[in-house]
């Protein structure tokens, strides 16, 4: 018998902070070849505990972590939350330079060389999750342990068929049921872009993605959320910054080739949306391959793509429970 969820009996999730709750911080990263610096934008609450860089993806920002901040730094952590370069109220890249390597070294750059820690956890879903694989292989020993979700598997396709999964619909481009915003993001932006000419047809395209178009699980986001986080997208040049990373697989050039095609052997913590249909459940089986240290899979009831919000009652508490080690 197939196990059924009926969101209508879950429980009801933490109110959001109002957008005012937390400061937001603004600090430079300096450049590195092939990538301009510029202005991160991030809120940091807690100072003193152990530091928690929470990571955001697409279509979100910083605003995705809402539910998670408050819990996250009563529970004894220092929480990082940054809004990734073009993202939100970070600063728009004047090269045009959008990509894991670059998402990556800003992050860095930010945590350990502007606030100063030499490690600290992560915790990231979907674009987030493949730019925290880039950070755990590009800075061996900075991230201590990670927490991932709904994204992208490493590139490791060879031990995937060995180990006898189905890789097509790991390599190919544009498959799965919601997936035509990959092609239109990435192949036909300009086109895409002519049709969302106006800050309300924007902001409705990335609406539809918290809504009907089965990102999230239904009824997870409230007309008010909806507003709440398709506000940053409003402006032309915000949303073409949030679509270069999809471009990448269309001919788009990378500031580097990201070092997303080996084993991660940081411990991880794996969880899952139920209710995803953006990251299909072969996810559950490739993260059973990659991560040689893995907590999990935890699939969690009544939530899709965004598992931060979507169940905000079950993620702070695992998300502190993994990393309790480090407090003590």
């Amino acid at each position: 018998m197939a196990l059924h969820y009926d969101v209508r009996l879950r429980p009801p999730q933490p109110p959001a902070p109002p957008l005012d709750a937390f400061p937001v911080h603004r600090s430079a990263v300096p450049a590195t070849p092939g990538r301009d610096g510029l202005e991160i934008a991030y809120v940091r609450e807690g100072v003193g505990g152990y530091p928690l860089l929470l990571v955001h993806g697409y279509p979100e920002t910083k605003r995705i972590w809402w539910r998670n901040i408050q819990p996250l730094v009563e529970a004894g952590f220092e929480v990082i939350v940054p809004d990734l370069r073009g993202f939100g109220d970070s600063d728009l890249s004047a090269s045009d330079v959008y990509d894991l390597a670059a998402y990556s070294r800003d992050l860095y750059l930010l945590v350990h060389d502007v606030i100063g820690h030499e490690s600290c956890g992560v915790v990231a879903g979907d674009v987030g999750g493949a730019t925290a694989v880039d950070l755990v292989h590009r800075y061996p020993g900075f991230v201590d342990k990670l927490v991932y979700f709904d994204t992208v598997p490493p590139m490791i396709v060879e031990e995937y068929a060995a180990a006898g999964i189905d890789v097509s619909a790991i390599v190919s481009i544009g498959a799965g049921p919601t997936s035509d915003y990959r092609h239109r993001q990435g192949a036909t932006p300009d086109e895409l872009a002519a049709e969302l000419d106006t800050p309300e047809r924007r902001r409705r395209y990335i609406g539809d993605m918290y809504g009907n178009r089965l990102w999230a699980s239904p009824g997870g986001f409230s007309a008010a959320d909806v507003d709440f986080m398709t506000e940053p997208f409003a402006t032309d040049e915000r949303l073409r910054a949030s679509w270069a990373v999809y471009q990448l697989a269309y001919g788009r050039k990378a500031s580097e080739p990201p070092l997303m095609s080996s084993k991660v052997n940081v411990p991880t913590m794996i969880l899952y949306g139920m209710d995803d249909h953006v990251v299909g459940p072969d996810f559950l089986h490739t993260c059973e391959v990659a991560f040689t240290d893995r907590t999990g899979p935890v699939v969690l009831p009544g939530a899709g793509h965004f598992l931060q919000w979507e169940r905000a009652d079950l993620f702070n508490p695992l998300v502190t429970a993994y990393f309790g080690d480090r407090l003590r």
